[in-house]
């Protein structure tokens, strides 16, 4: 766990406020804003992100996989599907734990500037959830341990890219709506505009997408763990 807390806490000393000093202020839905101020919400999403991942790609294969523990638990009076409840919500827990432990970090700094932020934890825990039931579903194709790799090859460009360092229309005019389609830019996006209070309609929208694509994993990983344990 401590690795997972302090990691946002170094890119916002490193990248926030030491890069920062280079950068200068930079515009944002109409608002001048410090590069830490712009950054550090997106560092609330993809901790919760990364938490979530790792829990549900090496922790979940080796369950899975190695040491059988979801064949003894089937022999338990537990089903499939509380299995599988269980472990995203102990991975959306852990992404909660290092993105909630890190807004207290935006709060010691001045880096929120509204009320909406008390929602930001439920937005984190919503983000947490959705990258929980997408690690799932990756890892439910894996052979081995070098398969999982694949996973965090897309994970890290979505980190990079997301919006999380850089605002949208620095990207070229044909990827802004690549990024725009990618899950942890929803993410960022929604726990940007909590942290500044600029909420609007575009918030459900984000919300929306984040809640259908989990609902979509979770569908497809629970067939996908019935054919690997049931059948």
């Amino acid at each position: 766990l401590a690795s997972g807390l302090f990691e946002p806490i170094f890119f916002l000393f490193g990248l926030g406020i030491g890069l920062g000093k280079l950068v200068g202020d930079i515009q944002w839905n109409g608002e001048m804003l410090t590069y830490a101020q712009f950054v550090a919400p997106g560092l609330v999403a993809t901790s919760a992100m990364n938490g979530a991942l790792f829990d549900m790609t090496f922790n979940f294969y080796f369950k899975l996989k190695e040491s059988k523990v979801f064949d003894a638990l089937l022999a338990s009076p537990l089903t499939l599907h509380d299995i599988l409840n269980g472990e995203l919500t102990w991975a959306m827990i852990r992404g909660g734990i290092y993105s909630g432990s890190f807004v207290f970090v935006m709060l010691a700094f001045g880096l929120v500037a509204s009320w909406w932020a008390v929602f930001i934890p439920a937005a984190a825990l919503l983000v947490g959830l959705a990258f929980a039931s997408l690690g799932s579903l990756g890892t439910s194709y894996a052979r081995n341990w070098q398969d999982l790799d694949i996973v965090f090859l897309i994970s890290q460009p979505l980190f990079l890219l997301s919006t999380t360092f850089f605002t949208l229309d620095v990207y070229p005019t044909w990827l802004q709506p690549v990024v725009q389609a990618t899950p942890l830019y929803h993410g960022v996006d929604l726990i940007r505009d909590l942290a500044r209070g600029t909420v609007d309609i575009s918030a459900l929208g984000h919300v929306a997408y984040l809640v259908i694509m989990t609902v979509i994993a979770r569908y497809i990983v629970g067939n996908r763990l019935h054919r690997v344990l049931l059948v």
